[in-house]
């Protein structure tokens, strides 16, 4: 069985999980922007019994585009946002994908709130990118 670990920058916080993700999806909402700094989030989606949970986390939980509150977990020491638990997936844990630090973890199925995408985020390869080593 594959078993993959997520920390965030610091090492502090940790997660084992094991086996497939159940789903791996962006998400284009505002909130996700906000928590990411980036243009869309990249998580995946474990059955709580599945993860392991090393470490101290803090939390904050707020609603997102949906109306359904989530609860976030972070390192207090490096602030890295590792994980979370949507109040309407009891049962289930999702994982910030960059936190596995893996090029190689499954790509993502499933694209939500894209009326909020910015136009060229998924057009990268067509943009005219410098490319630096």
């Amino acid at each position: 069985m594959t078993a993959r670990t997520a920390s965030c920058s610091c090492g502090q916080l940790r997660l084992t999980c094991e086996g497939e993700p159940v789903r791996v999806s962006i998400c284009h909402c505002l909130e996700c922007q906000k928590r990411t700094g980036g243009v869309f989030g990249t998580q995946a989606r474990f059955p709580r019994e599945a993860v392991t949970i090393e470490g101290r986390a803090a939390t904050w939980t707020r609603a997102g585009d949906s109306g359904q509150s989530a609860t976030f977990n972070f390192c207090p020491v490096c602030a890295s946002t590792v994980y979370w638990e949507p109040a309407v997936l009891p049962g289930f844990v999702t994982v910030a994908v960059g936190a596995f630090a893996d090029p190689g973890f499954p790509p993502p199925r499933v694209s939500v709130y894209e009326e909020r995408r910015h136009p060229w985020a998924l057009a990268l390869a067509e943009l005219p990118l410098e490319h630096e080593v």
